[in-house]
């Protein structure tokens, strides 16, 4: 339970999916090279915290999981020109067939550079209150795409080398909406957040549905500081996640997200499915911050 409930949170920054999906055409489109540079630069995240209460959304019989609570903390800062920052608190109470409750308390942050060449990361995890793991680290490429270098110092000092096309979350979350924009309905890409170990890729299969236009989505009434928010475009999306030993069209998900993507980079309620088990969030408050100006504007 342990493992799972900490590497399924740190994908909550970058994925989602609509609850009841339909099935999708297969289509892989990466996004690379100077078409992706130009493109993800269009792409502008409204600064933002998001609060959303989590509960148990459905337990298959010898899951050893009887009930879940919980709430998630996000916060979105930074410009499209000097960088994103992002930090997650993401708190579960998991109570076991026993009767017996266990506390996993995740935090997270990073600072992602935009185009993606550097990619800075911190991640700890407390189980009952007590100091599980810790994962500290810089990322960093010549380029913003293809491989990339880890440089960690903690749980100690290391260097691991990611190969292939690799995507860093803010990057990923952009090519997203360029690819729902686009009318896409799949994109694969390899994901690297720093989380677990520091130097674990995941193979993403991301399935986007049609868009919601604004104005016709459902409004999510009793969430605080949302008005406005079902004016801004956005796509029921559904996120695989694979070992990156595996291939995303041959094996079972480790887990799946789903949540209803906005423009803005706003995520609206979401579901978390572990297989044997699954968690919703939904969204309880939205909090926008000023946009902060870029200092050095791209001339």
């Amino acid at each position: 339970m342990q493992d799972r409930t900490r590497s399924r949170a740190g994908g909550v920054l970058n994925a989602a999916s609509a609850l009841g999906l339909m099935a999708f055409a297969v289509w892989s489109v990466p996004v690379t090279g100077a078409y992706a540079q130009a493109a993800l630069k269009e792409v502008v995240f409204a600064p933002h915290r998001a609060v959303y209460d989590l509960s148990l959304d459905g337990a298959k019989s010898g899951s050893g999981v009887a009930g879940v609570t919980g709430r998630i903390v996000y916060e979105l800062s930074g410009n499209a020109c000097e960088g994103y920052a992002q930090s997650m608190r993401f708190v579960t109470q998991t109570l076991n067939q026993e009767g017996e409750m266990q506390t996993t308390d995740l935090r997270t942050s990073s600072w992602e550079e935009v185009p993606a060449r550097k990619l800075r990361f911190s991640t700890s995890t407390y189980q009952n209150e007590m100091p599980a793991e810790q994962t500290q680290g810089m990322a960093k490429r010549a380029q913003p795409n293809g491989p990339a270098t880890v440089e960690l110092t903690r749980p100690n000092e290391r260097k691991a080398n990611l190969k292939g096309n690799i995507y860093f979350p803010i990057q990923h979350s952009m090519a997203i909406i360029q690819a729902a924009r686009a009318g896409r309905t799949i994109l694969a890409a390899d994901l690297f957040d720093g989380s677990e170990t520091g130097d674990k890729i995941y193979s993403t299969s991301t399935a986007i549905g049609r868009q919601i236009k604004p104005g016709t989505g459902p409004v999510v009434s009793l969430a605080k500081g949302v008005d406005g928010l079902d004016r801004v475009p956005s796509w029921p999306i559904s996120v695989s996640y694979f070992a990156s030993t595996q291939e995303p069209g041959d094996a079972v998900p480790l887990y799946e997200m789903s949540y209803r993507f906005h423009e803005n980079g706003v995520t609206g309620s979401l579901r978390i499915n572990h297989g044997d088990f699954a968690i919703a969030g939904e969204l309880k408050e939205l909090t926008y911050f000023p946009p902060s100006p870029c200092k050095h504007p791209a001339p």
